[in-house]
């Protein structure tokens, strides 16, 4: 008799989160889907469970799952400081990953970014750099850490830097080595799910290359 398995993922209102949210639900591996959420999303679907948190207080979670995906992130301009921006991207999904190991996880996948990097001089790899050595210090059975360069797809705010940086992206595609091209945020999802099915332990870093190759 096969067991039921309930996948967690927190956030699904995002760009890579919104893929993936379909992909779970879609994916005869969950039989149960949580959505950890601050406002309810525009989605109804019989294994979807939408629960609408208190980030402040992810330590009192009291639910349970089998693999858990955090596609959790925020941006300086959005966080208004550094003080802040480290709250959100470092605080919440650390503390996500340490409450449902408790709970009783074994799975955690994590998107981070491209050059995560607990020394870096850039505040924001930095950040992730921390985020990732930490989530990687909690004996989960499975952990699998993303890495994708600028992301493709799209988004609800426009960032206009950015914006141009995708267009410089797609021209000069074909001689951007694949560590720095740009990876459509459907495929991070999809590498993240594609993970999460192989018997794999201890902590994996998936690089760029490696994102961009999954079909």
């Amino acid at each position: 008799m096969n067991h039921e398995k309930t996948a967690i993922i927190a956030g699904a209102s995002g760009q890579v989160g919104g893929y993936l949210l379909t992909k779970l639900l879609n994916s005869d591996e969950y039989q149960n889907v949580i959505a950890l959420i601050r406002q309810p999303l525009e989605i109804t679907h019989p294994k979807l469970q939408q629960l609408q948190v208190d980030f402040e207080q992810l330590n009192t979670l009291q639910i349970q799952g089998n693999d858990v995906f955090c596609c959790m992130g925020t941006t300086i301009k959005k966080a208004k400081t550094q003080e802040n921006f480290k709250h959100i991207d470092y605080g919440y999904p650390l503390q996500l990953a340490k409450t449902m190991f408790q709970n009783g996880a074994t799975k955690f996948m994590l998107v981070s970014s491209m050059g995560a990097d607990t020394k870096s001089s850039i505040f924001y790899a930095r950040v992730k750099g921390e985020l990732e050595k930490d989530v990687a210090e909690i004996p989960y059975k499975t952990i699998g850490i993303f890495r994708p360069s600028m992301l493709l797809g799209p988004r609800k705010e426009k960032r206009m830097g950015e914006q141009i940086g995708k267009i410089l992206m797609r021209f000069f595609a074909f001689i951007i080595p694949a560590k720095y091209k740009a990876v459509h945020a459907e495929k991070v999802a999809e590498s993240m799910l594609q993970f999460a099915q192989k018997d794999l332990l201890g902590a994996h870093i998936i690089l760029n290359p490696e994102i961009l190759k999954v079909k």
